[in-house]
């Protein structure tokens, strides 16, 4: 039985195989085919085009205006943009100067805030640090104090619990 399974799913293969290459090879061989028939079985096409279209329009026929205008008198009635057409190569190079440096003015105000307000932040960072030290050493001052406290009871329980066993106190 296995045999004649192995047998089927290789023949099941193989027809799929084929189909898959005549999917994707056929449309190309049909249109092949067809293009040699059609130019080697027939020698009649269709006769050539008559075409009776007007020549294109150009923009001189829809407005004749237009052709006599020039760049130099291209916003001649706008008295701002006049005035911007007659300054000087120079005067628009200082102007750009001018503009430039206004920028770099703003952006070194910019700066100046940005600098004061990180100086203003870590000032303030540097008395909360000085907050916490000065909590620190009292902490520990607090501490070493407990500690020499703690160390004179313990002396003063030592003196009494030897007093207490000569008045005849067994203890624990």
């Amino acid at each position: 039985m296995s045999r004649r399974s192995g047998a089927c799913l290789r023949s099941c293969l193989v027809i799929f195989a084929v189909v898959s290459a005549l999917a994707v090879c056929g449309p190309a061989f049909y249109w092949r085919f067809k293009k040699v028939m059609r130019f080697g079985g027939s020698k009649s096409s269709c006769p050539p085009c008559i075409c009776d279209c007007p020549p294109p329009l150009s923009l001189l026929k829809f407005s004749p205006g237009l052709s006599n205008l020039s760049v130099t008198d291209c916003g001649g009635n706008d008295p701002d943009l006049k005035e911007e057409m007659e300054k000087q190569f120079v005067d628009l190079l200082s102007e750009e100067l001018k503009l430039q440096v206004a920028v770099s003015e703003e952006h070194a105000r910019h700066m100046n805030i940005t600098f004061a307000e990180a100086k203003r932040v870590a000032s303030q960072y540097q008395r909360e640090a000085e907050k916490c030290n000065t909590a620190t050493e009292t902490c520990e001052e607090a501490r070493e104090q407990a500690e020499a406290f703690l160390i004179k009871e313990r002396k003063v329980t030592a003196l009494w619990e030897q007093r207490a066993r000569q008045m005849g106190w067994e203890g624990e």
